[in-house]
C-alpha cells in the first residue's frame, strides 16, 4: 500500500481539522464496508480451502475414513469432522 499525500487529494480545511488529533503522523484510514473482501477472496486461499473440503467430503462419502484424511491432508480429526459436519449438516 503506497502513501497518498493528503494535500492532493483532501481539502486544506479537513486537513487542518485532522492535524488536529494526528499531526504529523501516520493514519491508517479504512475501506468503507461495501469495499471490503471476505479473508481470503483476493489471494485465492478461501476457494483452495473450499475445494479442498469438498474433496475431502467426497473422499469421506466414498468411505475412506476421517483418521485416513487426516493424514492425507495434514489435519487431525477434529478438523475432519468440523469439515465433514459443515458439508452435510444433517
Amino acid at each position: 500500500m503506497g502513501y497518498i499525500r493528503a494535500a492532493d487529494v483532501l481539502p486544506e480545511q479537513l486537513i487542518l481539522e485532522i492535524q488536529k488529533y494526528v499531526d504529523g503522523q501516520m493514519l491508517y484510514i479504512p475501506r468503507k464496508c461495501e469495499e471490503h473482501s471476505r479473508w481470503g477472496e483476493r489471494s485465492g486461499t478461501r476457494e483452495n480451502l473450499e475445494k479442498r473440503d469438498r474433496r475431502i467430503f467426497e473422499e469421506y462419502m466414498a468411505g475412506r475414513s476421517m483418521s485416513d484424511l487426516s493424514k492425507k491432508y495434514y489435519l487431525s480429526e477434529k478438523s475432519i469432522q468440523r469439515i465433514i459436519r459443515k458439508k452435510n449438516p444433517s
